[in-house]
């Protein structure tokens, strides 16, 4: 297939953008090691030469890739590329950034070991300077991706085929690998709180090292392209928290807030000066906007929030859980939007950044939902700690981002329900959110068997809006029992009254007559219950149990299965390639449209 030299060739992250960026997405050399032979052997070394090319950011199990597809399971991978560092980084330091690489990693310069990595989803980077030639460079990467479950491995399967609804993995790099060059000393990271109602953020800037003597930090904020407040600040320690104050004297503007019918955002250049050289300069923006439960309602901005999300996996046919293009995550949340829908639960996946991106700035709400473990150990709770600690330190300014899914259904925490241990590992990953991120929502466990939790959210399949509409009757009676399913709250865990309650599963509706229908490696295709043919058998079906669940009176949203077709299940809205089944006009009406909520 026809594929550009170097695929994805934007920068990956644009709340984090500096003017240095070389993008080394494009072929690759590549080898399976399936014999494990390949760190005795010294593969790393420059000379080496491996026997296929792959092309990056792509798995090997992609049809894009140039290898695949295949859901063949091979443990160890090798890559190799050569760069030279353009002439305006050279005389800096050199950070090589990976966006993601699933599982482990060792990375090679010329020859020597440069750092390794642990995480399937999470960035990571390296100061590499130190092992750089004169012209040109031997980059190596080693990567160890068992079908281990205790790896935050989200919808990938374990096993060869597919499994319910579990797809084929993804292995090695699948997000962009490039270079950045800095000073020695130079910023970290850049996290914006905002807080509307005293009309300021307050910027945390963070240093890679200890500063010997004072330095300058300078903050521009500019809106739709105009400057609104210079601040300059005396630094001598290496975490600097900054008040900003957004109303400036003398000027009219209001304070724009961020949401999705307005989607205001704020630019914010950083600047770290000793004296008049830069030593660092960050662009990055943010949103004015404030989310909360209070008596069991949401608020977005001080104003009541109903929120209608849909279940999007992520997936694409040809690539898997990396988006095409930059053009193909845009594409998603504007069908998502035709749809009628203001937000998006991204299932299972720490998202390509570009994906918060184009939310923030299109005006999407999004859950970001941590990819589960299948096995409980000491090193689940170590892979899922680290994994959502990378998830939000990386995401924290992006305003579209509302709420954190730490697990979902209690996979990977199967006996939480009367489980001690893991009802703890539970409250641990709530609390953890609230520790890195006090200003957004947390969905422990999504689903059923709640223990600590801001949102009770439950899954319920229900065929019809009479069967939905007799489940969630009471709200009283479900909390203290169930729901269709399961315990709604973990033994000995009982509701506050605070929490907010929703519907975040239901739906799963399939076509018998549209779509691909023939058997996904031996394995049927499938929706919930019976698959409808037509698209006004379709539509009366959804219309009643969206309609119930619209009804419900303490209900304050709710999350459709899905947006897209993903192999064998065959209940998006889209099919693979995106095109729609229905109307998203007569969809987005019952959407929108208001009902008599009891």
């Amino acid at each position: 297939m026809n594929t550009p030299s170097i695929p994805r060739p934007e920068h990956p992250r644009p709340d984090f953008m500096r003017d240095t960026f070389l993008n080394l997405n494009g072929k690759w050399q590549f080898a399976f090691d399936d014999n494990d032979t390949g760190l005795a052997q010294r593969w790393y070394l420059p000379d080496t030469v491996f026997d296929r090319t792959i092309l990056v950011p792509f798995a090997y199990q992609t049809e894009i890739s140039g290898i695949g597809p295949t859901d063949e399971i091979h443990p160890v991978l090798w890559y190799k590329r050569t760069f030279t560092v353009p002439a305006e980084m050279q005389g800096r330091n050199l950070l090589l950034r990976f966006g993601a690489v699933d599982f482990a990693c060792r990375v090679y310069i010329n020859g020597q070991l440069a750092g390794t990595h642990e995480g399937g989803y999470s960035p990571f980077d390296f100061d590499i300077t130190t092992y750089l030639n004169e012209g040109e460079n031997s980059l190596c990467i080693r990567v160890q991706d068992d079908p281990d479950t205790t790896q935050p491995r989200g919808k990938q399967y374990w096993e060869r085929g597919l499994m319910g609804c579990w797809y084929t993995p993804v292995s090695g790099i699948w997000q962009t690998v490039y270079l950045e060059a800095v000073s020695d000393l130079y910023i970290r990271t850049i996290h914006v709180t905002p807080d509307i109602d005293h009309h300021l953020f307050t910027a945390e800037i963070t240093l890679n090292q200890m500063i010997k003597k004072p330095l300058l930090l300078r903050l521009t904020v500019s809106f739709d392209g105009r400057p609104v407040r210079t601040v300059s600040v005396s630094v001598t320690d290496r975490i600097t928290r900054i008040p900003v104050d957004m109303i400036v004297s003398g000027r009219l503007d209001p304070v724009r807030h961020w949401s999705p019918e307005h989607p205001n955002l704020y630019d914010l250049s950083t600047e770290l000066l000793d004296g008049d050289t830069a030593l660092d300069h960050v662009s990055t923006y943010f949103g004015m906007r404030k989310i909360e439960v209070r008596d069991g309602m949401v608020y977005l901005n001080n104003h009541l929030l109903y929120q209608r999300l849909i279940l999007d996996q992520g997936m694409w046919p040809e690539s898997l859980l990396t988006p095409p293009s930059d053009e193909a995550i845009r594409r998603d949340i504007e069908l998502t939007k035709a749809f009628g829908y203001n937000g998006a639960r991204k299932h299972q996946k720490m998202e390509d950044p570009r994906y918060y991106y184009w939310a923030d700035r299109l005006g999407l709400l999004v859950w970001g939902e941590l990819p589960s473990a299948y096995d409980y150990s000491d090193d689940t709770v170590r892979h899922l700690m680290d994994t959502m600690r990378a998830f939000i330190l990386r995401d924290f300014n992006h305003p579209s981002i509302i709420c954190w899914v730490p697990l979902n259904e209690s996979w990977g925490v199967q006996n939480i329900c009367t489980n001690p241990r893991q009802q703890a590992a539970a409250r641990m990953l709530y609390y953890l959110t609230k520790a890195l991120d006090n200003t957004r929502l947390c969905s422990s466990n999504d689903g059923w068997e709640q223990v600590k939790t801001d949102l009770c959210a439950l899954h319920d399949y229900a065929a019809d809006g009479d069967t939905l509409s007799r489940h969630f009757e009471s709200r009283k009676y479900v909390e203290q029992h169930s729901c269709d399913m399961r315990p709604c709250y973990a033994q000995g865990c009982t509701p506050t009254g605070r929490e907010a309650f929703l519907i975040t599963e239901y739906g799963g509706i399939a076509f018998a007559d549209i779509g691909v229908q023939e058997n996904m490696g031996g394995m049927s295709t499938w929706g919930y219950h019976d698959k409808v043919t037509g698209e006004e058998a379709f539509f009366e079906r959804f219309t009643s149990v969206t309609n119930a669940i619209r009804s419900i009176p303490y209900c304050q949203g709710y999350c459709y299965t899905q947006l897209t077709d993903v192999m064998q299940e065959i209940n998006g809205l889209l099919t693979p390639d995106r095109r729609p089944k229905v109307d998203p006009k007569r969809l987005a009406s019952i959407n929108v449209n208001p009902v008599s909520r009891g």
